[in-house]
């Protein structure tokens, strides 16, 4: 019997070992994943402000884009016009 308490003792500990191991690994899993929500939370705002910074800009572009026009309309259709030709003579080429 004294051989089969000590296997019992045996298995215990390495019970309990694997135990602490498992609950370590919890621990450290938790914190990484606790690490990987904040780092998604701030990549995800910092894409909405590149995002708003962008429309911003876009929307500032066609703006002056527009004001141009109404202030140039024949220069504008002028510009168009050889815009369209070159980018016609750049497409038959291909």
């Amino acid at each position: 019997m004294a051989t089969n308490a000590s296997g019992h003792e045996t298995i215990d500990q390495v019970a309990g070992k694997a135990h602490e191991a498992v609950d370590r690994a919890a621990g450290t899993a938790g914190k990484a994943e606790e690490y990987a929500r904040e780092q998604a939370s701030h990549a995800e705002e910092r894409v909405r402000e590149v995002a708003v910074h962008g429309r911003q800009r876009a929307d500032d572009a066609l703006e002056r884009v527009s004001s141009y026009v109404r202030e140039n309309p024949l220069m504008s259709i002028g510009i168009a016009f050889v815009t369209g030709a070159l980018y016609s003579s750049l497409k038959r080429r291909r």
